[in-house]
């Protein structure tokens, strides 16, 4: 190299540094922007339900609700003619004890049949999938910053994460599939997660340590990303599982649940169905987790000259594994439906937030990439 081209060489690379820089900082301004619209979407969800319960459909389920001894006495209510006069009858809900679930109809919706609910409703979607294009332009101009994938920290891995969470949830609404009672749950943990990523857990566009430097990244860490994604959409399910089921067991017991339960309750899918969208998620996912690890594993064979080594995120990652392969089993097998299951479902998912919170941030190791830093760790009392 000639000392004339010094120079060339030496502006060449300022401005590619400034470029770089000038991404990463429009890559923070679209994160923000994108909680902006999630936050928007939020209170839009909240309006759907609020509406709802002024519905036909959550009033008509309050009072069909009796109240004390007349639940035990009151005789069963349905709809039928008599000449041109509807007669309402308290429904009755059949408790087969076989198999623990119950002949109960799923709810119609967040919206409970209200216009203005549905119309809040799907004003909220539009915001979500406006938001998820927000944030996915924030995640694409990060990654061009550093012209690498975009998760090589923990700030980085959030906001892929809570990208790929909202596009689960949006594919989902594009396969016609009854899931806008998610909404509201998945933007509320959503702006929670990205609260923290930019907060706590942000960290300056770099690039990656040379362990981290391999085409496995791509294949490991994105696969772990949309396993995470959907076993946190599966994890939903069941948390709104194990509500509803209590709530359809007070009602076969001649219980009366409060207003504000009854009104919410009444508009989500019967808790059958919850248990079964939980399981088919968390099914559907698992050997994709079973692929993640054995890619982790041919990836430190390159990176480290072994497999396998116990390492901290390995050990999680392997119980992770177990706990949800018990879950599937038990289900398959033992004919575990219901409660007994639905626990070993969130156990599972605990792991998997350990491995991916607890694991990254207090636990050193061979996978300590986190950079939250110290004052990250201060920040959150330690």
């Amino acid at each position: 190299m000639t000392l004339a081209a010094a120079p060339d060489l030496v502006t060449a690379t300022s401005l590619a540094a400034a470029q770089n820089e000038n991404l990463a900082e429009i890559s923070n301004v679209l994160i923000y922007s994108a909680m902006a619209v999630y936050t928007l979407a939020f209170f839009a969800y909240i309006a759907e339900w609020i509406f709802g319960s002024r519905s036909k459909v959550a009033r008509t389920a309050a009072a069909l609700t009796p109240r004390g001894e007349a639940a035990k006495k009151a005789p069963a209510v349905t709809v039928r003619k008599e000449g041109g006069t509807a007669v309402l009858e308290r429904p009755k809900v059949v408790v087969r004890a076989a198999t623990g679930t119950r002949d109960v109809p799923d709810g119609p919706g967040a919206h409970g049949g209200d216009e203005q609910g549905d119309l809040f409703g799907r004003v909220a979607v539009s915001l979500t999938v406006l938001a998820f294009l927000v944030e996915f332009g924030g995640v694409l101009t990060r990654a061009l910053s550093v012209q690498r994938a975009p998760w090589g920290n923990m700030y980085e891995f959030n906001i892929t994460f809570t990208t790929t969470a909202v596009g689960v949830y949006v594919l989902l609404l594009a396969l016609k599939k009854n899931v806008r009672w998610l909404g509201l749950f998945l933007t509320t943990t959503v702006l929670l997660d990205l609260g923290l990523a930019v907060t706590v857990l942000y960290t300056e566009s770099d690039q990656l340590v040379p362990a981290l430097d391999s085409y496995w990244l791509y294949i490991h860490v994105s696969t772990a990303i949309l396993c995470g994604a959907v076993f946190y959409v599966g994890a939903v399910g069941t948390i709104l599982y194990l509500f509803k089921d209590s709530y359809e067991s007070k009602l076969a017991r001649g219980g009366r649940p409060g207003g504000f339960a009854t009104s919410v309750m009444e508009r989500l899918p019967a808790s059958a169905s919850l248990d079964k969208f939980a399981y088919r998620v968390n099914a559907a996912v698992f050997p994709l987790w079973t692929f993640t690890i054995i890619a982790g594993a041919i990836w430190a064979g390159d990176a480290w000259g072994r497999y396998w080594g116990w390492d901290p995120k390995e050990t999680w990652s392997f119980i992770t594994w177990v706990a949800y392969a018990c879950y599937l089993h038990a289900r398959a097998t033992a004919g575990w439906k219901g409660r007994k299951a639905a626990y070993l479902a969130l156990a599972a998912f605990g792991c998997w937030l350990f491995n991916y919170y607890g694991v990254n941030i207090f636990v050193s190791g061979k996978h300590s990439y986190a950079d939250v830093g110290m004052s990250a760790l201060t920040a959150i009392g330690f």
